[in-house]
């Protein structure tokens, strides 16, 4: 039985009131084809469990006449480049086919994005596109979506436990790309910062580091890997590998601000760049060429990703893909070699 903190479905209340979901519909709707007692009775339960439809995606699917299109996204931060970029594309997609967006940032934070989903909900939006947020290890909230017949799309940070749609970038590819060119250029002794290993994209991106270095033959070294993905804990983190006995030939961050922190730090100590130490990104933000010198770094194009996640999710809502259908899109990488690479 469903309770205040858990929504259900149509086919829950079909199932207890023992009828078909067709019923329910037209219950909830006060169609005069069913009896008054069965739409009181159903009406009644609905209540009881706190059941609200999405009528704005059924309407969509339904009708010809178009009620407000409203897409609700869920990005990580505000200010960082990448997920401003898919908010962009994003955009530019749903503004084109007539849809307005309602954007929200959980801040990292799962009990923010848990409340965001609750949020979107009660507002009937059409739609839900989401990065997970880095602490999110209980997924009910996206659960909750679907099973109320929400579209949910993930991007860039999937959740393998929810069976829905995605679109991410080739992290493991662009990774390894990543890496075999800082071998290629000659660095033997290569450190990783990366992001917690909860999250996909840090598997992905840290296999991507490990396979490149087994390919050549190269020591894993855990001595110079790091779960840190920020700027400014990475201009203390990387002081302190520095100051080691021994130390790394190079550095691959998982992103560029962790990237463009490791560099500072490194000019400060009096490290020559790219010729002491080389430093890749990922990403490719606006700060990767702002620095000096300027980054090395993997490309992720946010601008398609956010696209492609807005597209998949229209043609869902309006038919044109299968709801139960799990679309999966890749979106390839390049790496962008600058001067902070031999």
């Amino acid at each position: 039985m469903a309770n205040g903190n858990a929504s259900i479905t149509m086919k829950d209340i079909a199932r207890a009131t023992g009828v078909s979901v067709a019923t329910v519909s037209r219950a909830l709707k006060n169609s005069p084809r069913i009896s008054k007692e069965k739409r009181d009775e159903i009406q009644a339960y609905a209540r009881e469990h706190d059941f609200s439809p999405n009528l704005i995606a059924e309407s969509l699917r339904t009708s010809k006449i178009r009620p407000t299109k409203t897409i609700g996204v869920i990005i990580p931060e505000y200010t960082h480049y990448y997920f401003s970029s898919i908010l962009s594309g994003i955009d530019q997609e749903a503004s084109a086919k007539g849809y307005s967006l309602m954007v929200a940032q959980s801040g990292e934070m799962y009990k923010r994005e848990a409340e965001i989903c609750k949020k979107f909900f009660e507002n009937k939006v059409c739609g839900v596109i989401v990065s997970q947020a880095k602490d999110t290890r209980e997924y009910s909230h996206f659960e909750r979506l679907i099973s109320a017949g929400i579209p949910l799309i993930f991007y860039d940070r999937i959740c393998t436990g929810v069976n829905a749609s995605r679109v991410v970038v080739d992290d493991y590819q662009g990774a390894f790309n990543a890496v075999k060119h800082l071998i290629d250029t000659g660095c033997r002794h290569i450190a990783y910062f990366g992001s917690p290993k909860n999250l996909e994209i840090s598997k992905n991106r840290f296999n991507g580091y490990c396979d490149a270095l087994r390919e050549a033959g190269l020591t894993i070294d855990e001595r110079f890997q790091r779960i840190c993905d920020n700027r400014p804990d990475a201009e203390q983190v990387a002081r302190e590998i520095l100051e080691q006995e021994e130390v790394p030939d190079a550095f691959f961050a998982v992103n560029d601000e962790t990237a463009i922190g490791i560099l500072t730090t490194a000019k400060r100590m009096g490290y020559r760049i790219p010729q002491d130490l080389s430093i890749c990104g990922f990403t490719n933000s606006n700060n990767s060429t702002a620095c000096d010198p300027t980054l090395t770094t993997v490309e992720q194009r946010g601008v398609e990703i956010g696209r492609q996640a807005a597209n998949i999710l229209i043609s869902k809502v309006e038919g044109l893909i299968p709801e139960e259908s799990v679309e999966k899109r890749i979106v390839r990488t390049r790496l962008i070699v600058r001067q902070s690479t031999r």
